[in-house]
């Protein structure tokens, strides 16, 4: 071959291999400098409002004390805000407000951070042509929409308005689309909402000298600094964090570390970015300000005030297994684990004569209403993290920790089920003393194994499914409300009930309405809102607090590559693996992620025929299984690696009666996977 020839091939390989598959998806920007992209409305005389929008200079003139503009981005952003302005005349104010909704659009105010109330205009009074831009701590974290307002008479011109992209700070500016996970199907919707979950995760992965000081809880006392812009009501310039990067639970609000939304956003997180070192972070921060005499952890990050929780001091118990499985990082992992024993300790001690733990003393949580007696979802949390920490005791070789954990497991399972299973709802009772039948309990009873057979996980499910309205899934415990977070576990559990489908049309229905409504981003996802539809959230009497970037509600988006595709990793960073894909009602869906270990991907395709063929790929010197849905009729299934040649062979017989066909002691590599249905006779 000639010189030049494998020179060309070789840089069109690495061209090639540097691609990332499905990149149109993708939502983050490709640089930080951004700018709108339409006008939403123009209020009173503006001349050339539209000339602001793209990335060039433009000429829109105010002349009046009324006149206004909303841009729209697009999709839901956040960052600094900077105005070039042009000609001026003396003593000119002209004020910016933002909104992640359309809902809350105002010249006279943004919506809101706080409880109550909401935030001011961010004003400027630019004093002669020239660029002015927002001081650091006035970050507005996420809005879709830009208002600009004039109060004083004379002429002031706008010649661009921009803003500089704050999240991923550790990300070079054009790495940001630089996703190491994908994921496609054949339907477009699952595919953009897959995407969306990702964008939103981004979205909250801040600078962790710039998070929430949340002043209207009197935490950060004394008086706001001045400015050039005035005094605001919003102030992102509290350290959170160590570390250039952290993961937080809303891009607007909070912009704190919250344990609990860590469990559907990290795994989001790592099969589109595997951004661990946030993670890491933000986790850390936890065990900063966690009690070394008690072992309590916080229920938030700092500076929220000190509440006990025990759902979310499990939840960070979980957070810690979670970074180990994904990063394999044993070294971490001792240097927080006598951390971990002792919050360990700590939930344990809640633990009554009964075997349950009692919840009456700590019953905040995710703005559920009530966690008194022995709660369900506490006590199916509280089995689910023995069974983490179980694994981790195992990895460091605490053998006596470990046998007690399960000592303890197994009590809480058969006393939780003696005492709370209700046979003839087909759920559980919320606790002992309520005819209440809560989401998250029962999501979470099916995704800790806390069920005792497969029959109670596929009653949950059907009676779970049964409340759905035309908005998704109602949390009864919060009253009128819908929880996407709550239902990231409820999508889980349909799946572990062998209920696929049902899954997708949860997805389609809740993250549909969620990404395509007028008064949502269409680009992010929200933390909650009523069954009815209205963008209210029965825990807030605030409307316009809510927010529309909170990691919590990104569960599609790991649901979808480990139990759609089917990518699940069974030891840290893949060392054993499952290949299980459920497609339920989708014809094909492919994934891929990276860990420590190398690349993960998988391919689906059914036919018309019942027949279907697989390709997936583990890095070498893994391991793992292979378990698909058992096929109508009979057939062969041929399974066989591309890497080694090796073939199996498996005679699929009609009567067989099996939910699923298992394959296990596969190396890792290429391989390809084929059924072929009988003929017809």
């Amino acid at each position: 071959m000639a010189p030049l020839l494998w020179t060309s091939l070789l840089a069109a390989f690495a061209a090639f291999s540097h691609a990332i598959p499905y990149e149109e998806y993708i939502l983050a920007p490709s640089k930080r400098d951004l700018h709108p992209v339409s006008v939403y409305k123009v209020n009173g005389t503006v001349k050339g409002a539209e000339s602001l929008t793209g990335d060039g200079l433009g000429s829109a003139i105010f002349t009046d004390d009324s006149s206004a503009i909303t841009f729209d981005y697009g999709k839901n952003i956040g960052g600094v805000v900077s105005l070039t302005i042009g000609q001026v005349d003396a003593d000119q104010y002209i004020g910016v407000t933002f909104s992640e909704s359309s809902l809350w659009i105002s010249g006279k105010s943004s919506d809101a951070t706080a409880d109550s109330g909401v935030d001011e205009i961010l004003w400027f009074q630019p004093t002669g042509p020239g660029t002015y831009t927002a001081p650091r701590i006035k970050d507005r974290g996420a809005f879709k929409y830009l208002s600009l307002v004039k109060n004083t008479t004379g002429t002031l011109e706008v010649t661009q308005v921009t803003t500089h992209f704050t999240a991923l700070p550790h990300y070079e500016d054009d790495k940001m689309r630089d996703y190491t996970g994908y994921f496609h199907c054949d339907d477009e919707l699952v595919n953009r909402i897959w995407y969306a979950g990702a964008y939103t995760n981004q979205l909250c992965t801040i600078d962790p000298n710039h998070g929430d000081a949340i002043i209207f809880l009197d935490i950060v006392n004394g008086s706001m600094p001045g400015d050039e812009v005035g005094t605001l009501d919003w102030y992102n310039s509290y350290k959170i964090t160590n570390g250039s990067s952290c993961l937080i639970d809303g891009a607007k609000r909070d912009r704190l570390v919250w344990a609990g939304d860590f469990a559907i956003a990290v795994p989001g997180l790592v099969v589109s970015t595997n951004d661990l070192i946030s993670v890491q972070n933000s986790l850390v921060s936890l065990f900063d300000f966690q009690d070394k005499e008690t072992g309590q952890l916080p229920y938030a990050g700092t500076p929220f005030r000190k509440t006990l929780s025990l759902t979310y001091h499990m939840y960070t118990l979980i957070g810690i297994s979670n970074l180990y499985l994904y990063s394999d990082d044993l070294d971490f992992l001792k240097t927080v684990w006598d951390d971990v024993k002792l919050g360990m300790t700590f939930a344990l001690g809640y633990i009554d004569e009964t075997g349950l733990m009692d919840a009456t003393a700590a019953p905040d949580d995710w703005l559920r209403f009530g966690m008194g007696g022995h709660n369900i979802e506490a006590n199916a949390i509280l089995y689910y993290t023995l069974d983490q920490v179980i694994i981790l005791a195992e990895a460091l070789g605490e053998n006596d920790l470990v046998d007690n954990y399960t000592k303890t497991a197994e009590t809480i399972k058969t006393k939780a089920n003696e005492l709370l299973w209700d046979s003839e709802a087909g759920l559980y009772r919320d606790n002992e003393t309520t005819s209440l039948h809560p989401q998250d309990g029962n999501a979470w009873a099916v995704v800790a194994n806390l069920t005792l057979n497969t029959t109670q996980n596929e009653a949950i499910s059907e009676a779970l499914s049964k409340r759905w309205g035309p908005y998704g899934a109602p949390a009864i415990e919060a009253a009128d409300a819908v929880s996407p977070f709550i239902s990231g576990f409820e999508l889980q559990a349909h799946i572990k009930a062998g209920n696929a489908s049902r899954a997708l049309d949860l997805v389609r229905l809740m993250w549909g309405f969620m990404l395509d409504d007028p008064r949502m981003t269409k680009s992010t996802f929200v933390e909650g809102y009523a069954f009815s539809g209205e963008i209210k959230y029965a825990p807030y009497k605030n409307d316009p607090r809510i927010s529309h970037a909170h990691g919590w509600a990104t569960g599609p988006t790991s649901t979808l590559t480990f139990l759609i595709a089917g990518i699940q990793l069974e030891e840290a960073g893949g060392k054993k693996w499952l290949i299980k894909p459920s497609l339920g009602d989708l014809m094909t869906a492919e994934a891929g992620f990276k860990t420590s270990l190398g690349d993960f991907s998988v391919s689906n395709k059914k036919d018309e025929s019942g027949g279907f063929e697989m390709e997936f790929e583990t890095p070498e010197g893994t391991e793992g299984g292979l378990s698909v849905e058992y096929p109508d009729g009979g057939g062969t299934l041929m399974v066989q690696s591309m890497t080694t040649g090796e073939t199996k062979m498996i005679e699929i017989t009609v009567d067989q009666e099996a939910d699923r066909i298992e394959v296990d002691g596969l190396a890792g590599g290429k391989w390809t996977v084929q059924f072929t249905p009988n003929c017809d006779p």
